[in-house]
């Protein structure tokens, strides 16, 4: 029998709602002896689970503390962006039709349990293998600190991925401030929105989610994995691998 896209997405939210059930039944199973409670993200990725699954009672949720200073934790400028993005990146592709001949250097990012992107009209949903990773890895941290801390899942949104550079030409048309050598050129670089969240369980605040969002960008930021930005005018946060 032929898998299909919808068998296959049909397949995961069955087996998601039935691990769930699981996990509420026996809240011990999955988690080794001695160890903190843990429950998977991808166990609340399915659209038919409507509802906030709570933290257990005997759980004590962690504080939301967020930064201090948007732009002091988050100030790296294209000039430091620029640098790793030519070392980690591909060579800029010129056009949509370039970009599909060079699939072997890059990975598809459209679609994650981790994450959603939005609808793209300058750029396109590819990133280098590290880069692929390290959006992965945010989405993933992003999913455990809110259990952690008892909010309700919501999925980031990924606004800008690979440019080409017909895209950045067209960008610069409409964005005098729009820079000709974009990061965005190398697949190493993609945007974060930091006002608005994809809703999995029940809707939260932007502002909380922000917070959350910044804690775990800071590490990342700290751990020497990327490069990041605070962009006001933009409503993201850009960043670049390292």
């Amino acid at each position: 029998m032929k898998i299909t896209k919808n068998r296959y997405l049909l397949g995961f939210a069955v087996t998601v709602m039935l691990l769930a059930l699981v996990k509420l039944i026996f809240p011990d199973v999955a988690a080794p002896r001695g160890s903190q409670e843990t429950i998977s993200p991808q166990q609340y990725n399915s659209p038919q689970l409507s509802t906030h699954i709570p933290l257990l009672s005997s759980q004590k949720k962690h504080r939301i503390r967020g930064v201090q200073n948007y732009k002091v934790a988050f100030p790296d400028s294209q000039a430091v962006q620029i640098v790793a993005a030519e070392k980690w990146g591909v060579r800029p592709v010129k056009n949509r039709e370039d970009a599909e001949k060079r699939k072997k250097e890059l990975v598809y990012v459209g679609a994650s349990p981790y994450y959603h992107v939005d609808p793209l009209y300058s750029s396109i949903p590819y990133l280098v293998p590290r880069a692929a990773v390290l959006l992965q890895d945010i989405g993933q941290a992003f999913y455990d600190s809110l259990y952690v801390k008892g909010v309700p899942f919501n999925q980031l949104i990924v606004t800008s991925v690979l440019r080409s550079e017909s895209d950045v030409e067209k960008l610069r048309r409409r964005n005098g401030n729009a820079t000709e050598r974009s990061c965005h050129l190398f697949g190493t670089t993609f945007d974060i929105c930091y006002n608005r969240y994809h809703s999995v369980t029940q809707p939260v605040r932007d502002d909380t989610l922000k917070w959350v969002l910044c804690e775990v960008l800071r590490d990342m930021r700290e751990q020497g994995r990327c490069y990041i930005k605070y962009e006001v005018k933009q409503g993201c946060f850009h960043m670049t691998v390292r």
